[in-house]
């Protein structure tokens, strides 16, 4: 006799039931089965004209839906928002029908899926703002690169050149578009949104000294340069609420020009004030260290004294330094970014310690489905085994 081999994980799922990284977790609204997190993932595949996801995208997402939450790429919040090419948007009611093919993939498949908003600030270029120069916290220089398309859909990383300053007038209609942005994403589908206040994004222009320069209520205190951030944070959860919400930072990230002194105790001050909020997880873009620094286990313990609510990692994580990290209590769930682009079973393999399938970086970027549908699942998922 012959049982299904799925029948045989249910089986063996019951002997690892100890493993931190496939105990349930409680996240806002959700209950997640595992604390695998697939993070946002630019693949720039958005259809043109009009950036708009495919059913190209619902597939790639559905393929990874075992994941205990995705957070689908980050997703621009209006036309001026845009920094890279080929990125969808979620403000056009054709970009909503499109996404709403992604979360009903996603959810038939029995998974969870948030989506990640943006504006890029100065992380652009004129090209993708019909000529017009990028915007930013203060006029400054820096060294950025972007990834830019031609006619032909091919691209290549640019330069980003130098940003003119935002008007204080012209920072209330971003907030109102990211508010706008996260109902546009409950009406496709989705269970929630990211915030993108990391990686040197518009809010992380705001954040940092480095970039942010201003001697109005955006700039100068930390305070006064937590205030966009705030605005925002706030506006999406008088939108759609605070278990709904969530926010990325990256505070030890110190490329594109954004080393900031003060940016630790901005981000733990953030930390302290989005817990007051109740938003429903903070995800923290790490620097890719293996072995761990000990600024990385510094500074994860000075954010549970101010933010005791859930905490995403992510940072090369290995499996085992995710199981590390979840047992200290520093974190509760673990983010794994290209590990999931080239293995759309990924926590199968993590589960059972299966080799993983290599990634393709030359179509990380644009392209057809080869190097985004193609990578296949384990063969243990599918074959039969003796009883």
């Amino acid at each position: 006799m012959r049982l299904p081999r799925l029948g045989h994980l249910l089986i063996q799922a019951l002997t690892t039931m100890h493993d931190l990284l496939f105990r349930p977790f409680p996240l806002g609204t959700l209950e997640l089965p595992n604390r695998i997190v697939m993070p946002p993932l630019t693949r720039a595949r958005a259809a043109q004209p009009g950036n708009v996801p495919t059913e190209m995208n619902a597939t790639y997402y559905a393929q990874r839906a075992s994941a205990g939450l995705i957070i689908a790429e980050a997703t621009d919040i209006s036309a001026d928002a845009k920094g890279y090419s080929l990125t969808p948007g979620v403000h056009s009611p054709q970009q909503i029908a499109g996404w709403r093919q992604v979360t009903d993939a996603v959810h038939q498949a029995g998974g969870r899926i948030f989506l990640q908003i943006w504006h890029c600030g100065r992380m652009s270029h004129p090209a993708l703002r019909g000529g017009e120069q990028t915007v930013a916290p203060s006029a400054i220089a820096f060294p950025g690169q972007i990834w830019l398309a031609g006619p032909d859909g091919q691209g290549s990383m640019t330069d980003c050149p130098t940003p003119r300053a935002l008007a204080l007038d012209e920072i209330p209609p971003i907030v109102a578009a990211f508010r706008q942005a996260a109902l546009n994403a409950m009406e496709a589908g989705f269970d929630g949104v990211e915030i993108h206040a990391a990686n040197s994004y518009l809010i992380d222009q705001f954040l940092r000294t480095t970039s942010n320069q201003r001697s109005d209520p955006y700039g100068g205190s930390r305070e006064n340069r937590l205030r966009f951030l705030l605005e925002v944070t706030d506006a999406v959860i008088g939108a759609i609420g605070a278990d709904r919400t969530g926010v990325r930072l990256s505070p030890r990230n110190q490329a594109r020009g954004m080393d900031c002194p003060d940016s630790i105790p901005t981000a733990l001050a953030a930390a302290a004030l989005l817990h007051q909020r109740g938003v429903a997880y903070l995800h923290f873009n790490e620097p890719e260290e293996n072995p761990p620094s000990a600024a990385a286990e510094d500074f994860r313990r000075q954010l549970r004294a101010v933010f005791p609510g859930p905490v995403i990692v992510a940072g090369a994580y290995t499996a085992a330094r995710a199981r590390a990290v979840l047992a200290s209590g520093q974190a509760d769930l673990v983010a794994f970014g290209r590990p999931f682009i080239a293995n759309p079973d990924l926590p199968a393999r993590l589960q059972h310690g299966w080799p993983l399938n290599p990634a393709d970086a030359s179509r990380f970027f644009g392209g057809d489905a080869r190097g985004y549908l193609d990578y296949p699942s384990h063969p243990a998922l599918t074959e039969e085994i003796p009883a």
